[in-house]
């Protein structure tokens, strides 16, 4: 490489929206020059386009909601009609913001593509978020809010509502993934939750089948189950729950056996690996060679908040599959980090790294 080529490549690197020219700038360049470096270095396939991406980036891709959640407790018994003492709490959310938060703290390069408003609750995700993951691939909606949860909580815990703000995902299409299948194309691995619109779904198993990428779905409620994708054979992994596996395929589930059963059902459908997990009680794991397990869960005794249990046993699946460890490691591996993470206050524990997650999974017995 030439060495002014370099010292293009090095700035890039540093800020993938830098201008030419403000490169030329920087380097005492005419914007001439600074243009055909560029244009030799994206012949060279050592960048692509702009934002430049670095050819040497394999990120894991989340695709779907990120949003604000906010909590209101009420003091003592709900009135309706009338005006209640509160105290309330809030924090960042959304299945695939979590995950990806999760998999960024665990060391993994992490790219966020979901929709935002401009407003204040998305200077927040952004805020926290940024650390972790890169949000450059998220894409502004003019004259649409930032994704937004509210629960109301009664005084013994219990939700008696939630309000859901989540009509900007809707423009989450297949048009915005088009756009960004250059970040697509390169991924380790896609995670889409299903926040995400069935018709960008479909785009998303299609394409992952075309280019042979890992393709991860995670359900978010019984209710959004009909945006499954109609055809599943490119998902490397579903992680799915009790309660949207009985709505997905009208039955109820009473046992272990019945658990495992049901995942076969999935299998059947042609995903490749499967987890269903029921509550605190056990998991199920099936495969699409036949393979079947059904684990124990020891529940912990020191809950503080569960809001990430799901989110952290999702993110941990994923990390542990691609790091190539066994399926009993992976599930040790998800369980242990979904206990640690409601002993927290945190949807996303603070402490979480690679060292301390096997740390983790090793008391798991």
């Amino acid at each position: 490489m030439h060495p002014k080529e370099n010292d293009v490549l090095e700035h890039i690197k540093v800020n993938p929206f830098i201008s030419q020219s403000e490169l030329a700038k920087k380097l005492g360049l005419t914007s001439s020059s600074v243009s055909s470096i560029i244009s030799d270095l994206i012949k060279k396939e050592f960048i692509q386009g702009q934002a430049y991406v670095l050819n040497t980036e394999f990120p894991i891709v989340c695709i779907g909601a990120a949003n604000v959640d906010r909590k209101f407790f009420v003091n003592e018994e709900l009135i309706h009609g009338t005006s209640n003492p509160i105290q309330s709490s809030q924090s960042v959310g959304g299945v695939a913001r979590n995950i990806g938060e999760n998999l960024g703290r665990l060391g993994e390069n992490v790219a966020l593509i979901t929709t935002h408003g401009a407003d204040s609750e998305w200077q927040t995700i952004s805020d926290l978020t940024s650390p972790f993951i890169n949000l450059d691939f998220a894409q502004y909606v003019e004259g649409q809010s930032t994704g937004c949860y509210t629960a109301l909580l009664s005084n013994d815990g219990d939700m008696e509502y939630g309000l859901a703000d989540m009509d900007i995902y809707d423009h989450l299409t297949p048009e915005v993934l088009i756009k960004q299948t250059y970040i697509l194309k390169r991924a380790k691995c896609i995670i889409a939750d299903l926040n995400t619109p069935k018709v960008t779904l479909e785009f998303l198993t299609a394409y992952a089948e075309k280019h042979n990428l890992n393709l991860v779905l995670i359900p978010v409620s019984g209710p959004k189950m009909d945006r499954l994708p109609d055809n599943l054979n490119s998902v490397d992994w579903l992680i799915v729950n009790r309660d949207e596996t009985e709505a997905q395929f009208n039955i109820k589930i009473n046992n272990d056996q019945e658990l495992m059963d049901a995942a076969a059902l999935w299998t059947d459908l042609g995903v490749r690996n499967v987890i269903v997990t029921n509550g605190v009680k056990s998991i199920a794991y099936s495969n699409k060679n036949g393979d079947q397990k059904v684990y124990d869960i020891t529940p912990s005794d020191k809950v503080v908040d569960v809001t990430g249990a799901g989110d952290s046993f999702s993110s941990a699946i994923i990390f542990g599959w691609l790091k190539g460890y066994s399926v009993d490691d992976i599930v040790k591996m998800a369980m242990a980090n979904s206990r640690k993470t409601i002993e927290t206050p945190f949807t996303v524990r603070e402490d979480l790294s690679e060292k301390q997650l096997i740390k983790d999974m090793e008391e798991v017995k």
